[in-house]
């Protein structure tokens, strides 16, 4: 009996000794990361995100952005008259619903959903309408609504798995069947795929169109981009935030400076020469070279240098005195419209950009955010956001291509037209120095790339304080944040 409780008068001392221990190490590893800083290169939304996460960790943050406009790729402008609200970058943002860092915040947007997420229309006067319930997708494709469902269905159905694992490096899963299921689909060609799966035409201009936001559609894993886009409509559909774009930056800047952090605009970073605490870059690996100089080994330098980036945009946004007449009315239905007819003739406008030769039937991206959200212009007038690919830093005026391309399937759209803003490659980059040559992709997304994006180092660097987070690290392209937080993490991990 004495033994009994000398034993457990010994045991509680112990335990009594380790809480004590766990307390303190606890208080260390607090003034430890008080005493940490870092700057944050960029304030769009995977710098935002880099800044959030680290000063949820108690560190010192300062975002310092180039531009007089917080928010990178995710900001708002009066682009052609005033009281006309454009994106100058992203306009819709399904990866931003679907990012489970922006739904840990929570990002406090109001998001704004059309009647049907997407709609593509044909020369025959009709659209394909992708609806974010997926038999009435499939009901509406017809003998292909089958296929349909089954290529998308287990995507949307396990969609909570999904966002997770698309959402992250390359690497280790908990879920190999589910993921595996998927890979065997997204490591095709879109063309491939498209032509595989589908008899008829209206099914495959509705895919081809969902992966010609990214432009190499018969090369492998491009129709991963098909599916996890459509997949997205499905599953959350393709909403706009209330206000514009604008929103989403604006309320990461509030996050980050409610724990402490702060952002300065009109704040470009030369070098990091003398630099003090981590850095963390959200900006394209051949900037990262230039600025961090000789704290990069000259073959690290080179490394991220020879990064490829695929072709440009052109972009275009327009004021307009009413709503786009489409000839195909179940267009007014959905805030974004693929134009490009079909699927031939989108594969065709794409190989031509990556070639570096211009279309004159390009395959135009558009959305039409004030049909649902009159917020963003005077009362009963409308804005417009379209962009094309071209070759990477073209020179060519695309302006009457795409106009002609919406005036196609909406005769009389050019009588709708107040004012226009126009932006080619090059006015993209400089007006956001991520776009190298207009790409708005963060660079290739082929095999070598994707499994070292945009080195096996991912984020790090040889540097231990510098880290690159920007869309050209995992898992790249998108107003998701995931590049960002997966940065602050590793830097914490290492600190």
């Amino acid at each position: 009996m004495l033994l009994f409780l000398s034993s457990s008068r010994f045991m509680q001392s112990c335990l009594h000794v380790f809480r004590h221990l766990f307390a303190v190490t606890k208080l260390l590893r607090l003034v430890k990361s008080m005493n940490r800083s870092a700057l944050v290169i960029g304030s769009g939304p995977n710098g935002m995100s880099a800044a959030i996460v680290l000063a949820q960790a108690g560190w010192r943050v300062l975002v310092r952005e180039a531009s007089d406009r917080i928010g990178g790729g995710a900001s708002s402008a009066e682009l052609t008259l005033p009281g006309f609200v454009h994106d100058v970058g992203s306009a819709v943002h399904p990866l931003a619903v679907a990012s489970p860092f922006f739904s840990s915040l929570p990002l406090d947007v109001r998001w704004i959903h059309g009647t049907a997420p997407l709609a593509h229309p044909l020369d025959d006067g009709t659209a394909v309408m992708l609806h974010r319930d997926l038999g009435e997708t499939a009901r509406n494709l017809g003998t292909d609504g089958i296929p349909w469902a089954k290529l998308y269905g287990p995507v949307v159905r396990d969609w909570e798995i999904f966002r997770h694992e698309l959402l992250k490096p390359l690497g280790w899963t908990k879920h190999p069947f589910r993921m595996a299921r998927f890979g065997l689909n997204a490591v095709l060609s879109a063309e491939f795929l498209a032509d595989s799966r589908f008899a008829g035409e209206r099914a495959r201009a509705l895919f081809t169109g969902l992966a010609a936001h990214y432009p190499f559609l018969n090369q492998p894993l491009s129709a991963g981009f098909g599916l996890v886009l459509g997949a997205s409509a499905h599953a959350v559909g393709w909403p706009i935030p209330e206000g514009g774009a604008q929103a989403i930056s604006d309320c990461l800047v509030s996050k980050l400076r409610a724990l402490g952090g702060d952002v300065v605009t009109a704040s470009r970073v030369e070098s990091l020469a003398g630099e003090e605490g981590i850095v963390m870059a959200d900006v394209s690996p051949r900037a990262l070279a230039e600025i961090a100089g000789a704290r990069l080994p000259v073959d690290f330098r080179k490394r991220l240098g020879r990064y490829r980036y695929g072709p440009g945009s052109f972009k275009m946004d327009w004021a307009l005195r009413e709503p786009i007449p489409w000839r195909a009315r179940d267009c007014a239905l959905a805030a974004t419209v693929h134009i490009g007819g079909s699927a031939e003739e989108i594969r065709a406008s794409e190989r031509s950009a990556v070639r570096g030769e211009v279309s004159e039937r390009p395959f135009v991206l558009l959305s039409q955010p004030t049909l649902f959200d009159a917020s963003r212009a005077p009362l009963g007038k409308h804005v417009v956001w379209a962009y094309c690919h071209t070759p990477a830093g073209s020179k060519v005026d695309r302006a009457e291509h795409i106009e002609r391309q919406i005036e196609r399937f909406a005769p009389g759209f050019r009588d709708c037209i107040l004012a226009r803003h126009v932006a080619g490659p090059s006015d993209l980059e400089l007006g956001n120095e991520n776009l190298v040559g207009g790409d708005v992709t963060g660079g290739i997304s082929d095999i070598s790339q994707t499994l070292f994006r945009p080195t096996w180092r991912r984020y790090g660097t040889p540097d231990r304080a510098i880290y690159l987070c920007s869309s050209s690290t995992p898992p790249g392209a998108g107003v998701h944040g995931m590049c960002g937080y997966y940065a602050a993490l590793g830097a914490l991990r290492n600190s």
